[in-house]
């Protein structure tokens, strides 16, 4: 008699988990599941210091201001930047240095040499900019 208890206890169990299993799938939104026609909306940038640079909330930089050339124009370019931002939070200069320290310390090893010493010396020329020697 105890075995048969047993069997139809087993089989209560495993029923009633099936029901679970079921159920807790139905309660399930079905908006929140993603499908490819909810997806639609653009793709974020792959890195957030990519997004950072791209849309920070610092400064509008221009586009390609730390591939260029100069350190004379990236420093001057900063600037500009800086001081036509109305969304900063601290002053012109030190969201200026911020932005060119986040570049070269996010760039890390990846960085050529060559770029590295002139964002450097770039940091100095933002300096000479806002009187800061």
């Amino acid at each position: 008699m105890a075995q048969v208890r047993k069997s139809t206890h087993s089989r209560k169990t495993a029923k009633r988990k099936a029901t679970h299993r079921t159920s807790s799938r139905a309660r399930r939104h079905p908006a929140s599941r993603k499908t490819s026609k909810t997806t639609s909306k653009r793709a974020a940038p792959k890195r957030w210091s990519q997004r950072v640079t791209k849309e920070s909330d610092a400064l509008d930089l221009k586009r390609g201001v730390f591939k260029q050339t100069s350190a004379k124009k990236i420093a001057a370019s900063l600037k500009r930047s800086a001081e036509h931002s109305r969304r900063r939070k601290s002053g012109a200069y030190r969201s200026a240095l911020s932005m060119l320290t986040f570049y070269i310390n996010r760039a890390g090893k990846t960085l050529p040499k060559t770029q590295r010493t002139r964002l450097e010396r770039a940091k100095v020329e933002l300096k000479r900019a806002f009187g800061r020697e």
